[in-house]
Parts: C-alpha cells; structure tokens; sequence
C-alpha cells in the first residue's frame, strides 16, 4: 500500500481507504444481539483483509445502519484497532443533539479516540451555519479536541461546488469527503482550493457514484481496455496528487482485487491513462457530436430556477452518459433519485414535464441555451425510458 499526507492533519493514509457504508448487516439502527455470528464474521474477515492489505483507514458515519457497532465490535474481537478511524456526524441546529451523537458513536465504534470526525452532509447554507456558527458544532468539536476525544475535524458533502468552496474558505476544517472522479469532474476546481488551505482530499464513492463501475456497460470495459474501469478510474483519481485517498466500498470480500490492481499500477498510471482518457473524449464527441460535447452544459438554470425544479443540468449529464458509455443503469438509478433524494441529491426528475410543466415554460429558462428544443426531447426520452418508479437513498439521513 502507499500512503500520502493526508493535508494538515499530517496523518500518512493509505491511498485506499475502507469504506465502511456497505458491508453492515441493516440500514435500521439494531442493538448487536439481533446480528447473526455469520454476519459479524463477515465483518471482521473483511477487517482482516483490510489489515493485510494495508487499508488502515475505516471510514463510517452515524446514519450508515448497523456499521459502527459492527464495526466497534470487530475491532475487539480481531484484536485490532485501524491505525486511523473516521466516523461522520450530521449537523444540528442544537450543538448539544450534535455532542450527543459524537458521543454516541465513540461508544459503538469502541475507541477512546476518533482520528478524523467529519461533519456529515453540509449539503446547504442551512448545515455550513449550523456548523460554523458561534457555539455551534465546531465549537463542540474544538472542546473535544482539548479532551483528546477527536483528532483533526473535517465535512463531508454533495452541495454545490460554490458552497463547498465557501466551506473550505472558512478555514475551519482540516479535511473534505467529496465526490470527484471521471466522468463528473465538476469539483476539480475544489480540489485545488483544498490544497491552498492545505486540507485533505478523500474521494466518496468512486466506484458506485462513479458510474456503477462494478457492473460497467460492454462499451465502458471496450473503451477502458487492458485496464477494468474501476482500475483506470482509481488511477485517474490518483494521479492527481492533490486527492490523497478513495473510499473503497467494500460489499464482499473480492471487491479488494481491482482496487489493489490500480494501487499496483500507479507509478505505471500515465502509460495508461492519457490514452483511455483520449479514447473516452473521442467517443463522447462520435457520439454527442462536437457541439454538444463542448456546450451542453453551458448556459443551464439551475434547478431552484428552474418550473417543476426539474433538474435539467444533472438530467442532460444522466442522458450524456447513455448515449456515450451506454450507462442505462447508473442513469436509471441516479433519475429515479431525483425527487426524493432531498438535499443528498436534489431537484426533480422530468416527469412533470409535459403535466404539470409546460414546453412552453422550460424554453423560457433555457433561452440562452444552444439547443432548447434538443434538452426538452432529451428530457422527455429519459421520463419514457424511467419515469415510473421513485428510487430512495440508501441512508434515511
């Protein structure tokens, strides 16, 4: 395994880190009793593994079910505590609920320390004041650095670019979770932000968010070749020298193989990257067209702007990647979201469209867009192919 300095909390942590969302028993919060031994040893034997590996960062949250008291109990039972534990708790708007819940899951996970407390979610104003504002939750945090209860303090977030950047600008946190990997790049300029206040850069989700890459299209796996996208994706994160680790969501224990490739493969990354990555933009352009490729996402309202909330810039992105990479799977799952995954994943989905919202009034909207007419029937090709069900997150929180 390598290891980067992980920003100003000048911990060394490996370049993956084990993500601890997806290899619990339940998204309910049980008690330990109601987890079978079959369970909890599947746990423990993707701890070891983890060990062995060299992943000795474990990253999990409050709201993420059964995880930290599996979690806390695998640390006992295998004699082994990871040399640096995350755990992310959700702003409130009472600082004492916040100190609570800090509190709550130093005692699932067992620890008298948590290395890396991230603020989990600051997804809107609302949560960046709740957590910045005098007596507020970093406030809480700082009082419990002075009591060694936590090390550095970080956030987690799928906001907005602009309001991770405000985040990173009050110079209160020492680390950032966010979401950064080929095909959405939208945060690249975050990530140079990050590295002036010297913060640590720690990618979520690169292999689900990223385009379901663990079950990838025929046309992605064709296009990506001799590596498996979740290699070339790993690689493309990890040369950027200003991203420190990938989370790694571990579901069963083979889901290490690919990711320990791309670790193997890094001082190698450049004899392999540019290339797929000149292979991946030459396709988008056969298959968008030049002009669509180049502007598609340029003059677009915003979905709070936008009637219905409908948002269209995630909505041409989602239908982008199927007729680029054939990602009909990952865009179904992203569009069924839309609608009820609050402020995770906001705005709606196009199936208001030609109900409740008019043609009429979305061109409106889009009149300094290049191709008005061409968003709308991208719009109304999605709602065929996908407006019948509503997908919920994962998390309740």
């Amino acid at each position: 395994m390598q290891y980067r300095r992980f920003g100003r909390t000048n911990l060394n942590i490996p370049i993956l880190s084990l993500g601890g969302m997806r290899f619990q028993k339940s998204w309910e919060q049980l008690d330990f009793s109601e987890i079978s031994n079959e369970e909890q040893n599947k746990v423990e034997n993707i701890l070891n593994l983890a060990n062995k590996y060299g992943l000795s960062h474990v990253e999990t949250a409050k709201y993420y079910g059964t995880s930290e008291v599996q979690l806390g109990m695998g640390f006992e039972n295998i004699k082994k505590i990871p040399n640096i534990i995350q755990t992310k708790i959700p702003p409130d708007s009472d600082p004492e609920i916040f100190k609570r819940d800090v509190m709550t899951s130093i005692e699932k996970l067992k620890v008298k320390r948590i290395d890396l407390l991230a603020i989990h979610g600051i997804n809107t104003d609302e949560h960046l004041h709740n957590a910045v504002k005098d007596g507020g939750c970093i406030d809480i945090l700082r009082n419990m650095q002075k009591e060694n209860l936590i090390g550095s303090i970080g956030f987690s977030t799928h906001g907005k670019s602009s309001l991770i950047e405000k985040a990173i600008s009050t110079n209160f946190f020492d680390y950032v979770n966010l979401h950064w990997y080929f095909i959405n790049q939208v945060n690249t300029k975050v990530i140079n932000l990050a590295k002036k206040y010297d913060l640590g850069v720690f990618i979520i989700s690169p292999t689900d968010k990223g385009g379901h890459l663990h079950t990838p299209s025929k046309k992605m796996l064709e296009l990506c070749k001799p590596l498996h996208p979740i290699v070339f994706n790993d690689l493309f994160c990890l040369r950027n020298q200003n991203v420190h680790t990938l989370s790694v969501g571990i579901a069963k224990e083979a889901d290490f193989d690919l990711h320990l490739e791309a670790v193997s493969l890094l001082s190698d990354s450049e004899k392999y990257v540019p290339k797929i990555i000149d292979r991946l933009r030459q396709e988008s352009i056969n298959s968008l067209g030049l002009e669509w490729h180049q502007n598609w996402n340029r003059n677009l309202p915003s979905w709070e702007y936008t009637p219905g909330n409908i948002n269209i810039p995630v909505l041409l992105w989602l239908s982008n990647l199927i007729d680029w990479l054939d990602m009909e799977g990952f865009a179904k799952a992203r569009y069924q979201l839309l609608g009820s995954g609050s402020h995770w994943f906001p705005g709606n989905n196009s199936n208001l469209l030609d109900t409740d919202v008019s043609e009429i009034q979305l061109l409106k909207v889009l009149e300094g867009h290049i191709n008005p007419k061409k968003v709308i029937r991208k719009l109304r090709t999605l709602k065929e192919k996908f407006g019948d069900k509503v997908a919920k997150r994962l998390s309740k929180k």
